[in-house]
């Protein structure tokens, strides 16, 4: 079952974008993020791509993961 490319929450996607712009700029990936690199990667090799992408999404949820323990508290 694909997973479906809009928010849960409508009117979300800046919020989530500034996001991810933060957790890749706090790792050094912020030449990775789509947003500011959006040419054609079909040549690359998904491996390529999941060693610059992939962190951003760890780090996305590392801090989603603080912020809820933080709430529960």
């Amino acid at each position: 079952m694909s997973r479906p490319k809009t928010p849960l929450v409508p009117g979300s996607r800046e919020a989530l974008t500034q996001f991810k712009m933060e957790c890749a700029k706090e790792i050094g990936h912020l030449q990775f993020v789509k947003e500011n690199n959006d040419h054609y990667k079909g040549d690359v090799p998904s491996k390529v791509n999941g060693l610059e992408g992939g962190p951003i999404g760890g780090q996305m949820v590392k801090k989603m993961i603080e912020m809820a323990e933080k709430q529960m508290v």
